[in-house]
């Protein structure tokens, strides 16, 4: 059956001799085991974009109503049925108990009739690559005492570390089993070096219950230059790095797409078409700071322990929403006192103080009922102070740290949505585009997932304050 076997393939993996002297993505000081009692090594943290809560109502500007306020749905930090288990809104990668990370062994010619019969050892890990009906590829893969290996997925399967699903544009989650998902069951894989400086890599697809990936006939896959196999998954995995490090100085990258062994390319034409990029030799699949991960239905934010180091905490956040309170903002028109609500009390409804913004300028008031311009269209209404028509929302401040570039001032909101952050973080996801389908782009909310609209993607808050 085995009609040739190449021990070269022990060598580095492709990624690796390519890249010799990449870059960790964070850098601890031991390199011990955890004791007894402490806590285990962080590799780093992975957020997915774009959660919201379950069982809330639209906002009247999602409804294109103005009949009274209304519940926010989308709630970020938190998953739409709530964060259980390996289905969550984050999740911290640490290093284990025991390393479980592989690396290419041997190749293997075979005939395609006789594959599975060749993969039918659970122990051994796998990548199958399917040339015709007639001929197909074998990698075998060894264990790898040097590396922790996560897998991330819908599937919900034991070896999938993070299940993952569908988040649509405007933050709803695709659920139920009418939801067609367009994430694979087994997207992809990040490998964590166990010593520092911890380096994190990752790859397209994970290995399924039997430890095997499978490529078919109509994958996209090739034979390197070095005579070893490479491939991309069917939607892909796209990544980008941002420039300057996930700071308040970043800049967005450009987005490049993931092969199995690790190998970075430039996108494809459409996302599933079966003629890959051209390969990006000076670039890495080393995750760094910042990095975006997208499954083609959901996208994840990496962040190394240095990187949320520099974020703000939770606490942090709170403090400046008792701050913004503190100030005693006022509605222009009413003379009201407004005031974010505490992310303890839920979300169902907004407060009475709740304070409301136009959109289009910025200018905050407190909820009223009057103003509407439905010639313009039903979600339209008319600021008294500036007469520019536009969407009127309630702010909520953005509560998931881990998306924030600094600790500024709660001074921008998205828009439409209304979340809140500080003007940094509002102007880089404004200029982040997110993938869409099988070939577009749009910048989103971070919080929520909405689509952002307006000139900036975001307005500057101007609220006035009381006058006493």
């Amino acid at each position: 059956m085995v009609l040739e076997g190449n021990p070269e393939v022990g060598s580095p993996r492709t990624s690796d001799l390519r890249h010799p002297g990449s870059q960790g993505s964070c850098v601890l000081s031991s390199g011990e085991d955890a004791q007894p009692g402490e806590e285990p090594i962080k590799y780093g943290e992975l957020i997915v974009l774009g959660c919201c809560e379950e069982g809330g109502e639209e906002t009247e500007a999602q409804r294109g109503e103005v009949t009274g306020p209304r519940a926010h749905s989308c709630y970020n930090g938190c998953l739409a049925s709530g964060d259980k288990g390996r289905r969550r809104s984050r999740l911290a990668l640490s290093r284990r108990p025991h390393a479980n990370g592989v690396k290419p062994d041997v190749m293997h010619h075979i005939s395609t009739p006789l594959v599975s019969k060749a993969l039918s050892n659970r122990g051994q890990h796998s990548i199958s690559y399917t040339l015709s009906r007639s001929h197909s590829v074998i990698v075998e893969y060894t264990h790898d005492s040097d590396t922790d290996m996560f897998q991330i997925g819908r599937s919900t399967e034991n070896m999938i570390d993070f299940v993952v699903t569908d988040t649509s544009p405007g933050g709803g989650a695709a659920e139920g089993p009418s939801a067609q998902s367009t994430i694979s069951r087994y997207a992809c894989r990040i490998l964590c070096d166990r010593r520092p400086p911890y380096i994190a890599r990752i790859y397209a697809a994970g290995f399924d219950a039997s430890s095997n990936i499978f490529l078919g006939e109509r994958a996209a896959k090739w034979r390197t230059p070095d005579g070893l196999m490479d491939g991309l998954t069917t939607n892909g995995v796209l990544v980008m790095h941002p420039a300057g490090g996930f700071s308040e100085d970043s800049a967005p990258g450009v987005w490049r797409e993931i092969s199995v062994c690790g190998n970075v390319y430039t996108l494809r034409d459409s996302r599933s078409a079966q003629q890959r990029g051209k390969l990006v030799e000076n670039e890495s699949n080393v995750l760094q700071d910042g990095s975006l991960i997208d499954l083609c239905g959901a996208t994840l934010l990496w962040r190394t322990p240095a990187g949320l180091l520099r974020a703000p905490t939770l606490k942090q956040l709170e403090a400046q929403r008792q701050e913004a309170n503190a100030a005693r903002p006022q509605c222009p028109v009413g003379l009201s006192t407004l005031a974010f609500p505490s992310p303890a009390r839920g979300r169902t409804a907004p407060d009475k103080q709740q304070p409301w913004v136009y959109v289009r300028c910025g200018h905050v008031h407190g909820y009223h009922g009057w103003g509407c311009r439905r010639e313009r269209g039903p979600q339209e209404r008319e600021c008294p102070l500036c007469r520019l028509v536009g969407p009127y929302v309630p702010l909520w401040l953005g509560q998931e740290a881990g998306l924030c570039l600094d600790p500024g001032p709660p001074s921008h909101a998205f828009a439409p949505c209304g979340h809140v952050c500080s003007e940094k973080t509002a102007r880089y996801w404004a200029q982040t585009p997110l993938p869409h389908g099988t070939h577009a782009f749009h910048a989103a909310c971070p919080f929520c997932g909405a689509w952002l609209t307006g000139e900036h993607g975001c307005v500057r808050l101007i609220f006035q304050g009381p006058l006493d």
